[in-house]
């Protein structure tokens, strides 16, 4: 009797290890593929604002504003290295990077700052705050890493753009302007004195000049 109790109390309790465990298993891959969703995500973002980008220089060149269709083609090249960065995380974590890059709506220089800087803190204030919290809860290191590297060039980005609508007027006629670009993280600066880069520490001298 007692033989036979104790045997169904070790099939329960293994049962009970078995459950729990898969119950583990299932709670950590639907954790992963929130934060692979996210940065998929990221990713799409990050590959339309390239294109984008590039596209609102061509038609700030065309209106006169040279020094803004540097600092959109600066942006345009740190957004491509925050692609590059989320596109090796999706990989590490077994996914193929996915991107629908649609054509850009291109208006006026004015607005098409306008919507940079709405795209620009919205990244900065909601959405990269957002996946970090997943993505910290997740212990994925890596994808913290390259979400913090864009958050805080999309910070410096909207600045950027906040202060070149800000000077519009006077900006026309303007010629190109040089922009210093971090290879790493994708901060953007005019800032030729900068020793570092003040958010992964790569050294200005290796920084990419866009203009």
């Amino acid at each position: 009797m007692l033989h036979t109790i104790n045997n169904r109390f070790l099939a329960f309790a293994k049962f009970a290890l078995t459950l729990f465990a898969a119950l583990v298993l299932s709670t950590a891959a639907q954790a992963s593929t929130a934060t692979l969703q996210n940065m998929q995500t990221a990713f799409n973002g990050e590959s339309n604002a390239h294109a984008r980008y590039l596209a609102f220089a061509l038609q700030a060149d065309t209106e006169g504003y040279g020094q803004v269709a540097s600092l959109f083609r600066a942006a345009a090249r740190a957004e491509e290295i925050h692609a590059a960065n989320h596109a090796a995380v999706i990989q590490k974590m077994g996914a193929v990077p996915q991107a629908k890059v649609l054509a850009p709506e291109v208006k006026t220089t004015r607005e098409n700052l306008q919507a940079a800087i709405k795209g620009e803190t919205y990244e900065r204030d909601t959405m990269y705050p957002d996946f970090l919290k997943q993505a910290r809860i997740d212990r994925n290191r890596d994808a913290i890493k390259s979400l913090n590297y864009a958050k805080a060039a999309e910070a410096e980005h909207a600045k950027l753009y906040t202060e070149a609508l800000a000077s519009l007027d006077r900006l026309k006629g303007s010629k190109s302007m040089t922009f210093y670009v971090c290879p790493k993280c994708g901060y953007t600066t005019n800032n030729a004195n900068l020793a570092k880069c003040p958010t992964c520490f790569t050294p200005k001298e290796k920084f990419e000049r866009v203009a």
